[in-house]
């Protein structure tokens, strides 16, 4: 999902918990033991770590996005998980008898010391399809949605219990004080279908009424319809076995909200909030602590004995049910509403002093190697210019060369080396030339790691004298390729590599200067070479009092760089764990990308017209959601169009 892209939402529509079901499931069919769940949370590529290939985000359509909010994905991620180490029969699986399913992908698989019997049933197909099973003597029915895939048991194993046959998933088995806990799961609207042998009539309660069940000749057979009413119970006893059975239905939304929990004094399964962080058993109480997203009910299932619930280490109202679980009286709250300040006050300074014929620039390494690290080779007649070189493996990387004679110089070409999406800005005696931008990827150049191309800018006349010149260059030279193949295509040249002129031939005299020492707190990629970040423009605490007061949208013609300022103060409630990201918004035309820094870190880059990404997180722990937070833009931009940042 490269700049210029449809953006990870898209990899997420075409990756999705069908996807994964398919996947995930396949890899279980193909005995697969250990498997790379890619991805379950999607990160972000801060400062200037991200690889060619991608942007500031990381999230590949992630079960957890970059925000640590929950997707549809973590459905199947969380069903499979818990079957494959809650369910005693998945432990060990060979392959068995090939079976037909006719329009289906079928795999066989079983375990050879229960005779349990598990089928993978996959729909390769862009149409649903219903077809029949031979399985445990009889025809099941089986439907499977376009580009998905289900699970399906023959002679499972449940403690001493045995299920003839399921339609719905197993998702787990537990023994929660006296009595056994199985849970079946599958998507919203199936009707499952689970039959249990039991050796005489037992006693069978219905828990809700939308189940249905009926004994015959040795097989107590149940139907569920799923999603009907939420968790849905039936309670099996008296079947000659020593504990009771619970079995519960879930759909894929009361699925994610089950969790088992095991504590020295034993099992619990808790089911209602979005998650369960610890359980712990002291006495009769059951001691909880988790979160909520929406109201949700709180019923727990666990050792004999247990009548009380703490939630967060709040007593929480409570009594024991009829299918020996402790269930809360009223729902436990929601999140309130997180209301985020406007973002004001805003003060800014231009910058790019390099650009000067004046800038001081005697403190910079001298750029005079004739030979280079780089696997790029050296032009012959130049100097090395390759960033790298002179120790600048970071962002931004300027350049002066000094020359005394320009008389004839009709224009300079400045070839250059880059990651994706990289730029070059030049000026001549503090003169813009012009920018040159790397351009964005199509389909063809989505994995190229390293970008070539040489700007060529025509010199005007008036500047064209004897005397001294200086040319200034600033080079965003974006990220290293990375190296999987082991052919050292990361150490591809990042900056200028050579600069030529048409109509003369002054000799020039060239210093470079990038990132300052490595931020001993954010680390060598929080920061490049802009003057801003060397002098801490995007630091807490920098005095910017004097600086001019704006505000936003902006609409401004310059080219080189820009920084704004401001700060603000969330009041994020200190028991809601809030996901806040940062938004910039503005005419697609404009040609400028801002670097974002909260609290002096460098949290990713946006670029207006290029995209895909607008929304950048702000993780909890950098952003300070009951304090004074400080939000630094530093943007580059050209004279070709007006520049923002407009609305953020």
């Amino acid at each position: 999902s490269p700049f210029g892209g449809k953006g990870y939402a898209e990899v997420r529509r075409t990756r999705d918990a069908a996807y994964e079901r398919r996947f995930y499931l396949t890899h279980l069919a193909n005995g697969i033991t250990v498997h790379n769940v890619y991805m379950a949370f999607g990160g972000t590529s801060w400062g200037w770590l991200p690889a060619p290939v991608v942007y500031t985000s990381y999230d590949y359509g992630a079960a957890l996005d970059e925000g640590r909010r929950p997707t549809g994905k973590l459905v199947p991620m969380h069903q499979i998980g818990h079957m494959l180490q809650r369910v005693p029969d998945f432990a060990k699986l060979d392959r068995a008898a090939d079976v037909k399913v006719p329009g289906l992908r079928a795999y066989h698989l079983r375990n050879p010391d229960t005779g349990a019997h598990v089928y993978v049933l996959r729909n390769d197909g862009d149409k649903e399809v219903s077809s029949t099973l031979r399985a445990a003597g009889a025809d099941l029915p089986v439907t499977v949605p376009a580009r998905d895939a289900r699970l399906m048991v023959t002679d499972l194993m449940l403690g001493r219990r045995r299920v003839r046959y399921s339609t719905a998933q197993p998702m787990m088995f537990l023994t929660a004080g006296r009595q056994d806990v199985a849970v079946f799961c599958g998507r919203q609207g199936e009707m499952a279908r689970v039959v249990l042998e039991c050796a005489k009539e037992p006693l069978v309660t219905r828990l809700s009424e939308q189940a249905a069940y009926v004994y015959d000749r040795g097989l107590v057979r149940m139907t569920v319809p799923l999603g009907a009413g939420g968790l849905i119970g039936v309670r099996v006893e008296d079947d000659g076995n020593e504990r009771p059975l619970m079995l519960l239905f879930a759909d894929e939304a009361t699925s994610v909200r089950l969790w088992p929990y095991d504590t020295p004094s034993g099992s619990l399964l808790v089911h209602g909030p979005a998650l369960l962080r610890t359980a712990t058993v002291r006495g009769s109480t059951v001691h909880l602590t988790g979160d909520t997203v929406a109201q949700s009910g709180l019923e727990v299932w666990g050792p004999r004995g247990i009548d009380a619930l703490t939630w967060n280490g709040r007593a929480v109202p409570a009594s024991v049910t009829g299918s020996a679980s402790v269930r809360a009286h009223a729902p436990l709250p929601g999140v309130p509403e997180v209301r985020l300040p406007a973002l004001g006050g805003w003060r800014t300074r231009t910058e790019n002093p390099e650009a000067g014929p004046h800038f001081d620039d005697s403190s910079w390494q001298v750029a005079d190697r004739t030979s280079s690290f780089s696997t790029t080779p050296v032009p012959k007649g130049q100097p090395v210019l390759f960033a790298d070189d002179y120790g600048f493996h970071y962002g931004d990387v300027w350049y002066r060369g000094t020359f005394t004679d320009a008389i004839g110089v009709e224009s300079v070409s400045l070839a250059y080396s880059t990651g994706t999406q990289g730029l070059l800005m030049a000026w001549l005696d503090g003169h813009p030339l012009g920018t040159h931008r790397m351009p964005v990827p199509d389909r063809s150049t989505a994995r190229k790691g390293t970008w070539a191309d040489t700007a060529v800018f025509p010199v005007d006349p008036s500047l064209r004298g004897s005397g001294r010149h200086v040319l200034s260059v600033l080079v965003r030279r974006m990220q290293h390729d990375q190296d999987g193949g082991a052919r050292d295509t990361h150490k591809a040249a990042r900056g200028l590599t050579a600069v030529t002129f048409a109509g003369g031939t002054p000799k020039v005299r060239w210093r470079i200067q990038g990132a300052a020492a490595p931020d001993p707190v954010r680390g060598p990629l929080n920061n490049g070479g802009l003057y801003g970040e060397r002098e801490g423009w995007h630091l807490p605490g920098f005095p910017d009092g004097d600086w001019e007061r704006v505000s936003f949208p902006r609409a401004v013609r310059r080219q080189g760089v820009t920084w704004y300022r401001t700060t603000f103060r969330p009041a994020v409630d200190p028991g809601v764990d809030a996901s806040v990201g940062l938004t910039l918004e503005d005419d697609p035309h404009r040609a400028y990308r801002a670097q974002i820094f909260l609290n002096g870190w460098n949290l990713g880059q946006y670029v207006n017209g290029v995209g895909p990404q607008h929304t950048f997180v702000l993780p909890n722990g950098i952003l300070r959601t009951r304090g004074t937070n400080t939000l630094a833009l530093a943007v580059l931009s050209e004279l070709t169009t007006l520049s923002g940042p407009g609305r953020v």
